[in-house]
Parts: structure tokens; sequence; C-alpha cells
């Protein structure tokens, strides 16, 4: 795995030295510009950073448009990509990754991005220190990078293995442990793979949660403003409004209300759009916790609320609610 210097610096995948592999050499789709300047481009040290117009300067070059040109074909057969890097601690950065043979999936993953408007590949640090390409979908894949041979755990040496004392010999005494914390043992490449497998899994849970999450508030979302708009007319305010309310009502489903509580607060709150204040009251009282307000002012006697629940051996009362003015999710078509 190549080691980042600096948060913009060239990422090489490289095994050993410059080599070009006799079918790189032999790829009928990359011109001879662009091979030579792979064999270039492994060449430079990995703090180095890739650009077209550095280039394009010097003695014997060719042109920006020229580079660019080249760039793009090693991105197309999987030698070259340009990534959007996002580290742990929140901060992003631009740079260039480098292969000295063809990763398949850096040329599907050309073919995902180099069409929209961004063409960076978007790459997610681990926990480890590797990579991970996030796509569209919010998933999680291979990065394309091979792992380095030098985090393996070396194989025991046979010449260092203690020897079994002799008959009669006293066996030596246990040297005493230096004092000091545990030194955690490294992991092995099957507990690696266990791990990445896990932390994928766990990402791929999480979105998937999330994709669960915005979809429930966009139901709420789309009945509601439908709804508003019939009952209380076209909405009348900023412009971003049904983006407001629709963070609103996730919030709310992140917090654990249900959708039914949250179409029944916005239906209390009558407003397209809540403030803060009205919208948590509405919540109260959708869940129980806040007594409706009476047209007499007064709040109705409740023996619960004075003596406490005393209610847990009384047979429980046939269900006659009224569910006629139940809000039906769905996709509203407007006329």
């Amino acid at each position: 795995m190549s080691r980042l210097s600096s948060p913009t610096a060239v990422r090489v995948n490289r095994r050993h030295y410059v080599n070009v592999e006799s079918k790189t050499v032999r790829n009928v789709r990359l011109s001879y510009r662009a091979l030579g300047l792979l064999v270039y481009l492994l060449d430079q040290k990995e703090g180095w950073q890739v650009r077209s117009d550095q280039l394009s300067k010097g003695e014997g070059r060719e042109g920006r448009g020229a580079v660019r040109t080249a760039l793009r074909e090693l991105a197309a057969e999987g030698h070259y990509r340009l990534e959007r890097r996002r580290f742990r601690d929140g901060k992003c950065a631009m740079g260039t990754a480098i292969s000295e043979y063809p990763v398949e999936s850096w040329k599907k993953d050309d073919e995902i991005f180099s069409s929209k408007r961004d063409p960076a590949v978007p790459v997610v640090e681990q926990e480890d220190g590797t990579f991970l390409v996030q796509y569209p979908d919010g998933s999680l894949g291979s990065d394309g990078f091979e792992p380095d041979p030098h985090d393996e755990e070396p194989p025991a040496d046979l010449e260092d293995e203690p020897k079994e004392p002799a008959a009669g010999d006293e066996p030596p005494a246990a040297p005493p442990k230096a004092p000091g914390r545990t030194r955690r043992p490294r992991r092995t490449a099957a507990q690696k793979i266990a791990d990445d497998a896990e932390s994928e899994a766990a990402t791929k849970q999480k979105a998937e949660e999330k994709a669960a999450l915005d979809a429930a508030a966009e139901q709420v979302a789309k009945w509601w403003w439908a709804d508003a708009e019939k009952h209380l007319g076209p909405f009348v305010g900023k412009a971003n409004g049904y983006v407001a309310m629709r963070s609103m009502v996730r919030k709310a489903l992140e917090k654990g209300y249900t959708q039914r509580q949250c179409a029944d607060a916005l239906r209390n709150a009558r407003q397209h759009l809540p403030s803060a204040q009205q919208w948590q009251r509405a919540l109260g009282i959708a869940s129980n916790h806040i007594i409706p307000s009476q047209p007499t002012g007064r709040v109705p006697y409740s023996d619960e609320a004075t003596w406490g629940a005393q209610t847990d051996n009384l047979p429980t009362p046939p269900d006659t609610t009224d569910d006629s003015d139940d809000a039906t999710f769905g996709v509203i078509a407007r006329a």
C-alpha cells in the first residue's frame, strides 16, 4: 500500500521498481505518447504532484492539451485517476493515483465517474490508513491497491527457535519482564481481511439505514406538501421551504418518531413549514406527551395524571378509533 507523505501527494500503486508489464507495453489502445508519460510518472517520487501544465514544460515536451489527452488514455485503461480524498479528520484534498499495471476496478470507476460533472473519484480513508471508493449510491468498494507485502507478518526463523535443554541440565531461569505497556500484536493478513469486511459491512448497513430514513422522510414530506396545498393553499415563503420541512421530518424520524406521528404533527401545526416551536409542540401532541389546548382554556381531568397509572389489571376497552381520516402515504400526482 502506498503511504501518503502529504494530503495532496500522488499515490503510486507500485510493486518494486519502475516495471512496466509486457501486457501494458503491447496494449494497442495506449498511444506511444501515453505509454511514455506513464513510464515518466512511475519514475517520480510519491511526494510529487501530477500537473498537466508542469508536464508540458521543458525541452522536448508536448503541449498541455496533448498531456491531458494522454492522461485520459491512461485513465480509461486503468493506469491513472484523479481522486477526491476524504480523511478521517473530516478534511478533503485532491490527488492522483498511478498504477504500473492496469487495474480493472479503475476502468469501471472511470466509466462511472468520467461522465459526471466532477470526474474525480471520491475515496474515503479507513481506520487502517487505506482508502475505499465511495460510489454515487453511497456504497463503498475497493480502491484497487494491493496490500503492501511489508505489512505481512514475517515467518519465524527456525534458527531463532529456543533449543530444548539436554537431560540433567537445569532449565534457564526466565528473564524478568520489563515493566511497561503490553504491545499489541500485529494483525495477520486474514485478520485484516476480516476486519475490512466487517468495516465494509458496517458502512453498507449505515448507508442502507440512511437511505431508508431519507425515503421515509421524503414520503411524508411529499404527502404533506400536497395535502397542505389542498387545504391551506399554495405555499408562500422562502424557496427552499419544502427542503426545510423535509429536514424537520427526517430529524424527527431519526429521533424515533413514526411516520404516522410526523403526519399528525404536521396537520396539527397547520403550517406548510412550521416553526421550530410549533413543530416541537405538534410532535408532543402527536406522541401524547403534551395535552392539546382546549377551547375553554382548561385541561380535562385525568385520574391517571392525578393519581398515577392504576389500570394495569383492567380489561382493554374495545378499539373505537375512526381511521377514516388517516393519511395515506404515497406519491401525489399533480395536475
